[in-house]
Order: C-alpha cells, then structure tokens, then sequence
C-alpha cells in the first residue's frame, strides 16, 4: 500500500489556513488535516470553505475531541463537508487532551467515562450517516423528527473514514480500531510496535490506515520516512507544530511531501 501525505496546520486565521490547503494540494500533498480547539477557528467551516477551493486533497481534523461534542451536530458537519468536497471528508477522533494549558470549560474529564461517550458517539455517527433515524445509548438519544432530514444530509462516500486515537498494544483501545478504519498512534510509537500492530490488525481483518507523524527537510527526507512505511504506514502527516513563522510552514508545504 502506497504512503499518502498529508500537512497538519498548526494555527492562523481561518483565510490564512485555506490559503495553505490550496497550496497544499497545488504542491502535492494529499490530505490537508485541521486541529480543533474549544474557542478558536472552526475547524468544519475552514474545511468547508476548503472544499470548495480544492479538487482532490483529502480533508479533516486532527483531531475532534469526541465525547466534548454533540454526536449529531458533528456527524451533519462531517456529512455537509463530505458532499461540498464530493467524498474527500475524513473525521480524526480522541477521547479530548486534558491538559493544564488548555480552557476550563466544564466537559467531562474522566477518562473511562470520555472513552464510553466516544466508542458511543462513534456508533450514533455511524447509524446517521447510514439514514438511522433513532438512537438510544447510556449517554445519547437521538430521535428524528417527522421530517427526515437524511436524504439531505447523506454523506457521498459510502462510509466516511473515521481515524481513532489508539495505543498498542492495550486491546480494549486496539478493539476501538477494528470498528473505524484508522489509527491515530497514542504515545510515540516504534518501527517495531507498527509492525505489531499492522499484523494484528491484519489478523482480525482490518486494512485500517496507520498514522505516523513528524517533521521532515524542506528536501529529501525519504530516509525518514520509508522505515514507516515499510513497518505498515498507510500516511505520514507533517507536523509543524513548533513553526515559528508563518513563512515556514506555508514554505514546508510548498516545498511538497518527503522525497528522494
């Protein structure tokens, strides 16, 4: 399976982050990816307006903090950037970062109770998506009204990859995987725990993308690459997180992905 390449904005205004995905797509990447924050630029209306400047990249967050946001709401976003981008739309999901640096904004914080809400929120996604028209779980209930709305909101893909955040090897997070079509490694992972990982994903049927992430030169840089893709990485995401300038991140998408 061929290495994609996708670009992983670290901030700006919302005009400068479309102005980067058009430049992403023009230099060769394939996927543009968008953090979402509690208060900040709103990641699906920036991947909307992308959409509809873009042709062929694919789109979406890394990644959606899940249990800190309402299942149907985002499930519409997803589908409505899914339609405008003519099948492009990706969701990126976590159980959310809870950390020190970030805004107090009363969500829950514990992690079996985050981890219920996300494994939850993903099937009522899923049943949307599928034109479900009512949901009952331990923590969501959807019922739709007598207007059904799911013909307008289908999605254009016929299942609409959703990448979840996963560590090896703890088979409960593992398990999460086989029920979504990527995994977003937790920790750091190793050369070695990819290969684990690929071959028990391949053991229990999955094809599920693999993610790996990291910094490479504005040249070159398959020498940091191959290893991951030779280990079972389906993407590499650029990851810029620490970009000084704005000149050097638009610079390092221009540049185009890792080669040779």
């Amino acid at each position: 399976m061929a290495l994609k390449f996708g670009v992983v904005l670290p901030g700006g205004n919302a005009r400068e982050q479309l102005e980067q995905a058009v430049l992403a797509e023009r230099s060769g990447w394939d996927g543009v990816f968008v953090w979402e924050a509690a208060y900040g630029v709103d990641a699906w209306s920036l991947l909307a307006a992308m959409a509809a400047r873009t042709s062929r990249v694919r789109l979406g967050t890394m990644l959606t903090p899940l249990p800190w946001r309402r299942p149907w709401k985002l499930a519409s976003q997803v589908a409505t950037v899914d339609q405008l981008s003519d099948g492009r739309a990706i969701l990126g999901v976590g159980v959310g970062a809870v950390d020190a640096g970030l805004p107090a904004t009363g969500e829950p914080t514990d992690l079996r109770e985050r981890a219920a809400m996300m494994d939850e929120g993903i099937d009522l996604i899923r049943a949307l998506w599928s034109g479900a028209r009512t949901f009952t779980g331990s923590h969501y209930v959807y019922t739709a009204p007598g207007d059904d709305l799911a013909e307008a909101v289908k999605p254009v893909q016929e299942r609409i990859p959703i990448w979840v955040v996963a560590v090896w090897p703890r088979l409960k997070s593992m398990r999460r995987v086989l029920r979504c079509d990527g995994v977003i490694p937790g920790h750091s992972p190793t050369h070695d725990a990819t290969r684990e990982m690929r071959a028990w994903l391949t053991e229990h049927g999955s094809t599920a993308d693999i993610l790996a992430e990291g910094e490479t030169p504005m040249s070159g840089g398959a020498d940091l690459v191959i290893p991951w893709a030779e280990a079972g990485c389906t993407w590499w995401l650029e990851t810029r997180w620490q970009a000084e300038t704005k000149h050097e991140i638009r610079d390092r998408i221009a540049a185009g992905p890792p080669t040779a």
